[in-house]
């Protein structure tokens, strides 16, 4: 018997978090700061209200628990973050949690008892917005944080991430050691749901997706072309070294390279999120002398992104010595992709139809703490839930009815019995975001 999500304390906590944590135009929970710290103090108060057991780790990830009949067994275990981007929108990350809350919740005012131990996780740090580092919270749960990530400076402020951590009660010098906090054993399968940050299921006007694999990345972050400032009505072409027909060139010919690996059958996605020349330089009078860019490379095929990256350095190579001009593309940053676990895809699949949900498979472009979770070889899976506008913005619009939807399907899947435990796969200890 399907036991109804408790979907009156999901609103509740969804207008909790958006009262407390609005900056004026969105939604603000800074990770390991003020707005990330009042969301995890709701959940566990709510938490510990509802009569659920509640733990912390090193890294201040918090866990919330109803006990099995059997506390031997490997967990089930679902969950998300609840950090946001600056300015971001409210269920971006919460979704995940609250839909686990409102599941143990409906499943305490009905009496059941679950056969293992079944756990919502809400994970520091997802956005690494904030932090240069992919996944610090969940990557800290399996020993996989790098030390020097620990060293790592927040963009807006000169505190560590070791700092912050500290400063929210957690032990930076136990994540540095590469101490395991939960031996991925110990959980059965972990399932997160989260908001569709793009337009798919909007557009094919379906409530929910379940995701079969969420892409890895390389990214520079501070990347930079150096050229040479001059008159821009003395200096001829064949004697200028401009950083932005350099740049020019450099995103023209990348994006003619990602367009031949789609007609050849890859999946990539390639964006120049950031360019500008020096505010205090450049003019229109002069050739520009330098343009500072970053480059965001994407996809689900760990072989794509080595391949597109010789590309990116061959093409590097040659723009500079066409432009006369010098690049210095900065720190590398990267995420291996993770592919789903098709067993617990098909399961759900099947959920979804025996309970009318109409569901379709689909890959996940962004990053999320899933990743992890499943490059420890723990069956894991994503629910996505239709959301109008996108992310990382204030205008997200998650409809209750598709999180009703999406919560209902989580509660049939964390109530399954699982599949026995896949083989770790190796983790790309870099970052994300």
């Amino acid at each position: 018997m399907t036991v109804e999500p408790d979907i009156s304390l999901a609103r509740k906590l969804f207008d909790r978090l958006a009262e407390a944590t609005s900056d004026g135009v969105g939604i603000t929970r800074d990770s390991y700061g003020a707005g990330e710290a009042f969301a995890h103090d709701l959940i566990a108060s709510t938490a510990r209200d509802l009569g659920l057991e509640t733990r912390t780790d090193a890294a201040m990830n918090l866990y919330v628990t109803l006990a099995g009949e059997d506390r031997s067994l490997p967990a089930v275990m679902t969950g998300s973050h609840l950090d946001s981007v600056p300015r971001g929108g409210n269920f971006d990350g919460a979704a995940g949690v609250i839909a686990g809350i409102s599941v143990l919740s409906a499943w305490l005012q009905a009496g059941k008892k679950p056969l293992r131990d079944t756990v919502v996780i809400a994970i520091r740090a997802e956005e690494s917005a904030w932090f240069p580092v992919s996944y610090p919270g969940s990557k800290a749960i399996f020993g996989k944080l790098p030390a020097e990530a620990l060293e790592l400076k927040r963009f807006d402020r000169d505190v560590t991430l070791g700092e912050a951590i500290e400063a929210a009660g957690g032990d930076p010098r136990a994540l540095a050691s590469g101490t395991c906090l939960l031996d991925p054993r110990t959980v059965s399968r972990f399932i997160e749901v989260h908001i569709e940050q793009g337009p798919v299921l909007v557009g094919s006007n379906q409530p929910v997706g379940i995701v079969n694999g969420i892409r890895g990345s390389f990214r520079y972050r501070h990347a930079r072309i150096n050229g040479v400032y001059s008159h821009s009505g003395a200096t001829p072409r064949a004697h200028r070294h401009d950083a932005v027909a350099a740049a020019a060139a450099f995103i023209e010919r990348l994006n003619a390279h990602w367009s031949a690996f789609e007609k050849n059958g890859a999946d990539l996605a390639l964006t120049f999120g950031q360019l500008s020349t020096d505010g205090e330089q450049a003019d229109f009078s002069k050739v520009p002398g330098r343009v500072d860019f970053s480059i965001d490379v994407r996809s689900a095929s760990a072989q794509t992104l080595e391949a597109f990256e010789s590309v990116v350095l061959r093409e590097v190579a040659n723009v500079e010595q066409q432009t006369s001009t010098r690049f210095d593309l900065g720190p590398r940053t990267a995420s291996t992709p993770a592919p789903m676990d098709a067993e617990l895809i098909s399961e759900m699949m099947d959920k979804a139809e025996a309970l009318g949900i109409d569901a379709r498979v689909m890959p996940s472009g962004a990053g999320h703490d899933t990743a992890t979770f499943a490059l420890q070889g723990i069956p894991s899976a994503m629910i996505f839930v239709r959301n109008h506008n996108g992310s990382h913005n204030p205008e997200e619009a998650m409809e209750m009815a598709d999180f009703a939807v999406a919560t209902r399907l989580l509660g049939a899947a964390m109530d399954a019995e699982p599949p026995m435990l896949r083989d770790c796969q190796p983790m790309e200890n870099t970052s994300h975001a």
